[in-house]
């Protein structure tokens, strides 16, 4: 009965949660859940005490009124024969009570005694099933618990003398008390489970309503940074999983407020990075246009610098493509890269600008390091980082570059030069930052190279660290995992 009661609940929930419902009904399927379970916890309390009860109370009568008739059925063995006289004696000494009604029949099913004197001398073969089962030597006991009304218990017996049957005792008793008793607790049960759901529908309500306003206010402050405000917070107070998921929407939130913030400074920053050799092209071009009598050295100066200024704008724009690049998460094809044979030709590729700027260009790589990473990364990492030591350096500077292998792979970059101020190294690779705006626009530098680096080097899981180099200078240090693989 029991599995047939929760089968039934989960049926109707699984049924409520399959019908397609409207958008907001959040609430209401939570208090439909809780009063489904709410209904199958007090259909237990209402039926598993009264069950509980009744069969205490059948198991009782079972007990004593066997026992009675067992009692009568020994009594009357030391007969030869059933008849009313004899029998009627044996039960004046018996004086059996707590029975409503006794029939005892003779060898043939006649009625030999019955306590209300109606059936005697009546045969009954076939009325009683119990009484015929007893004539058949079984012990029999029924009881059945009318609602409301009684238990009605039938016990009979057989009748036995030296193994022949003579006869049959049955009992019969109807007991009202105990299922009033019964239907009282059954009643109590009752209003008392109607009180519990009406308090258990009401504090699901309750507890609906509080965790949907809770929802419904997170909700709003989704459309509210979905239309833009990146400042938006919600307040959270608790410290339950609503909670948690409101401070998370809040670091969302200001995630997505620096990311628009560098958003916006990286356009303005590209825009002015832009505007600057474009305009510059322009007046230029202006000048040779409106100027009819201009001489061919001054034009051919002015073409140079339009040159150098496309050139710088080309540059811009393959850094702006490349960082691009590297925030869309885009790898390049990763193989097996010696960054010695790498470290090599960037030293090749930078050293007449080394000799130009009389700064002395080192490699210190005895052996093959391979990391797996693209072969342009790589390379583009490892001119940036030795072309900055060679721009902002000084005639007579030193720039070395070291690869070793251990743990990791492990590039660092040592000079000599101008150096970089303590106040700017955590800036260093933000974007367009500089830390001499005026001697970097000199030297053709756009604030992107280090950036990229950077972008570079986390894209493959590498890491990479900047320090003074005392007395002056700077130290660049690369790490990137060592690649397993054969060559």
């Amino acid at each position: 009965m029991w599995i047939e009661i929760y089968n039934w609940c989960v049926k109707q929930v699984r049924r409520f949660r399959a019908v397609p419902r409207p958008r907001g009904t959040v609430r209401l399927q939570i208090t439909a859940v809780f009063c489904a379970f709410t209904i199958l916890l007090l259909t237990v309390l209402n039926t598993y005490p009264v069950t509980s009860t009744r069969d205490a109370v059948i198991r009782d009568k079972e007990q004593s009124l066997t026992a009675t008739a067992a009692v009568i059925s020994s009594a009357l063995a030391g007969l030869d024969s059933l008849n009313s006289e004899n029998v009627n004696q044996v039960m004046e000494i018996l004086d059996v009570s707590g029975v409503t009604r006794i029939f005892i029949t003779n060898e043939r099913c006649s009625v030999v005694y019955d306590t209300w004197g109606e059936m005697v001398g009546s045969n009954v073969a076939g009325a009683y099933p119990a009484l015929e089962n007893a004539m058949t030597g079984q012990m029999v006991f029924t009881s059945e618990y009318a609602h409301k009304q009684a238990f009605s218990s039938v016990a009979a017996v057989p009748v036995m003398v030296s193994g022949t049957i003579i006869g049959s005792v049955y009992l019969m008793e109807a007991d009202t008390e105990q299922a009033d008793m019964i239907s009282g607790i059954q009643g109590r049960l009752m209003t008392m489970s109607v009180v519990l759901a009406l308090i258990a529908i009401a504090l699901s309500a309750a507890f609906a309503s509080a965790l949907t306003v809770r929802i419904k206010q997170l909700r709003k402050a989704v459309r509210v940074v979905q239309a833009g405000d990146y400042t938006h917070h919600i307040e959270t107070r608790g410290s339950d999983e609503l909670t948690d998921l409101g401070k998370e929407f809040n670091n969302m939130t200001d995630i997505l407020r620096r990311t628009e913030e560098s958003r916006r400074q990286f356009v303005s920053d590209a825009s002015h990075e832009l505007k600057t050799p474009v305009a510059s092209i322009r007046l230029l071009t202006d000048s040779i246009l409106q100027n009819e009598n201009i001489d061919r050295e001054t034009t051919m100066e002015f073409v140079g610098d339009i040159g150098e200024s496309a050139a710088r704008l080309q540059r811009l724009s393959e850094k702006l493509l490349d960082l691009s690049r590297l925030d869309s998460g885009a790898v390049r094809q990763e193989v097996p890269v010696d960054l010695s044979q790498a470290a090599r030709k960037a030293v090749r590729m930078l050293a007449p600008l080394a000799a130009e700027k009389e700064v002395a260009l080192t490699l210190d790589a005895p052996e093959p390091v391979h990391i797996l990473a693209g072969e342009d990364d790589v390379s583009q990492i490892l001119f940036n980082l030795a072309e900055n030591a060679v721009k902002y350096n000084i005639p007579g500077g030193t720039v070395t570059l070291t690869v070793r292998k251990g743990a990791r792979a492990m590039l660092t970059v040592v000079d000599t030069g101008i150096g970089i101020p303590e106040e700017d190294l955590p800036h260093i690779f933000s974007r367009f930052y500089r830390v001499d705006k005026a001697r970097s626009r000199e030297a053709g530098g756009s604030g992107l190279g280090l950036s990229i680096v950077r972008d570079a080097v986390d894209l493959y899981g590498g890491s990479i660290e900047v320090w003074p180099n005392h007395p002056r200078g700077t130290v660049f240090e690369v790490m990137f995992p060592v690649c397993e693989r054969e060559i």
